[in-house]
């Protein structure tokens, strides 16, 4: 397998974030969604998810929404 330094770079931050809460998965959501109001409260632009996932209209479309 390859090695890609941008990946490295992620995981190696993602565990470091999680060992500062013991890797404690309702400390971590707790963290993220903190981080998350404070940003929003600051000025910064948020995209919520759809409502509802999207019809396909083609054949590709559908084939390829098949497999979620």
């Amino acid at each position: 397998m390859l090695s890609d330094e941008i990946i490295d770079e992620v995981r190696s931050i993602r565990d470091a974030h999680a060992a500062k809460f013991n890797y404690d998965l309702r400390a971590i959501y707790a963290d993220l969604k903190k981080s998350e109001t404070e940003r929003i409260a600051a000025g910064h632009p948020f995209v919520s998810s759809p409502s509802e996932i999207p019809t396909p209209k083609t054949a590709l479309q559908r084939t390829r929404f098949a497999h979620r």
